[in-house]
């Protein structure tokens, strides 16, 4: 919806008829709003400075990033072009005003739905740090940048994400306490699972249809990688509890995190609406792994004991927590720089966490809020020496390797089959350790980051 100052305005930017979008979510046609502006942005119309401010929180959100980073965003772009701006963000949308000598516009802005693109988020932060520099350009050649932008592909083919979900998932069943007959059924099936949500991503399925399909296959080819073995090896019964490693590709680590640092700055429509998100993507994830372990009589168990010394232990957990976090990264579509210094701060923060918990005997919710902390601390020395790396960038991915995706399964499974007493016990350790990891990233941004710590 557009709503603009007076009705010449608003003459002004009306779309041909032939021009009005098709769509659900109706594309918004930028250039419209700039049409008549041929003179540098800081002399347009108040109409089309305040699309510019709005096209650049728009992207933003799109790239997954929470409510204070858009903001932040729209407010250096606003002071630029000598506007003050107030805005309202959720999870896929923008209600905002900019205001100028007694006039005002507002507009609201939403996606079509929830994503996660580091690459473009790099770029896009990168454009706004740099906005003096377009300020001699008109508006049209401002939003030709934007689109730009906008329109760059994706780094990496589904057969590329999928293969960084084998990895990552494989991984995280060896932190779990898997071996090499879970790593590899979690490979092929993860593998598959995320290939073909990939897929149906291209083909703009909706969010419940890919979870429940993409974890449904996930599954089923840990089961035929297991029947293969179990027929040509005999292998023991206990090795199928790995296919729980084979789902986690779905833990919606980013709304999951930016939940968590948008209520620690009360931004709540934000928070609340990004929390409700993930429980929604892990509810589907989680029942429908359910659905099929019942019909495939399958159960979740205790991993067979790898029987490793502690530090070959550690060195495990080193180089799993490194594949893990570029994996998850990979998926992000961070860069292969970006993604190795995700990892190489998921390496030391995990497995400080799994280290506490094994040998200091530390509850894990405080192990885990010690290691968000960690990769939080990190994160802000690699920012302020990479300013093309955001930090959502790199804590995200090196935290999401800690999400209790076990516990969470392990609870729905119990709770799907009554025992509410077990269930509810697993659940309650999940949401202890999901409220920890980002309360230590924001102790993390309130010790190094001055204007994330003040209200102001």
């Amino acid at each position: 919806m557009l709503k603009s100052e007076n009705y010449s305005d608003r003459m002004m930017i009306m779309p041909e008829p032939l021009a009005v979008s098709t769509h659900h979510h109706m594309h918004i046609r930028w250039h419209n709003l700039a049409q008549r502006d041929s003179v540098p942005v800081t002399e347009a119309s108040l109409t089309a400075r305040a699309a510019v401010v709005g096209r650049v929180g728009i992207m933003m959100l799109a790239c997954g990033t929470g409510a204070w980073r858009v903001r932040e965003a729209m407010d250096r772009v606003s002071r630029r072009l000598h506007l003050t701006c107030s805005a309202d963000v959720g999870l896929i949308a923008i209600s905002f005003t900019c205001f100028e000598n007694g006039h005002h516009y507002s507009q609201t802005l939403s996606l079509a739905a929830s994503g996660v693109n580091t690459d473009k988020l790099s770029v896009m932060e990168t454009f706004v740090d740099h906005f003096d520099s377009v300020l001699t350009l008109t508006p049209q050649e401002i939003h030709t940048k934007l689109d730009g932008i906008q329109q760059k592909p994706g780094n990496y083919t589904p057969a590329l994400l999928g293969l960084a979900s084998a990895a990552a998932c494989a991984a995280f069943v060896f932190l779990l306490g898997g071996g090499p007959i879970e790593m590899l059924g979690c490979f092929i099936g993860a593998g598959i699972g995320n290939w073909l949500r990939a897929i149906m991503g291209r083909h703009h399925m909706t969010v419940i249809a890919s979870t429940a399909l993409s974890v449904a296959a996930a599954c089923l080819a840990y089961l035929a990688v297991f029947a293969a073995l179990a027929a040509g090896l005999h292998i023991r019964a206990a090795h199928e509890a790995g296919y729980i490693g084979a789902m986690l590709f779905v833990i919606p680590g980013f709304p999951f995190i930016t939940s968590g640092l948008d209520i620690c700055k009360q931004d709540m429509r934000s928070g609340l609406e990004r929390g409700a998100f993930a429980i929604m993507v892990i509810t589907v994830a989680t029942i429908t792994g359910w659905l099929v372990a019942v019909l495939v009589h399958l159960q979740p168990a205790d991993f067979i004991p790898l029987g490793l010394g502690r530090w070959s232990l550690l060195a495990g957990r080193l180089i799993a927590s490194f594949v893990g976090v570029y994996g998850f990264s990979i998926m992000f579509n961070s860069p292969v720089k970006m993604a190795a210094s995700a990892g190489l701060i998921g390496a030391a923060a995990n497995t400080l966490r799994l280290t506490l918990i094994d040998w200091a005997a530390m509850p894990p919710t405080a192990a885990a809020f010690l290691g968000a902390l960690l990769a939080g601390l990190l994160a802000s020395a690699v920012h302020a020496y990479r300013r093309g790396f955001p930090r959502i960038s790199l804590t995200v991915p090196a935290i999401v390797i800690m999400v209790p995706g076990l516990y969470m399964y392990r609870g729905m499974y119990a709770l799907g089959l009554n025992h509410f007493a077990i269930g509810g016990s697993w659940l309650v350790r999940a949401i202890m350790i999901v409220v920890a990891l980002p309360l230590g990233l924001a102790t993390a941004r309130i010790l190094t980051d001055k204007k994330w710590r003040h209200i102001s």
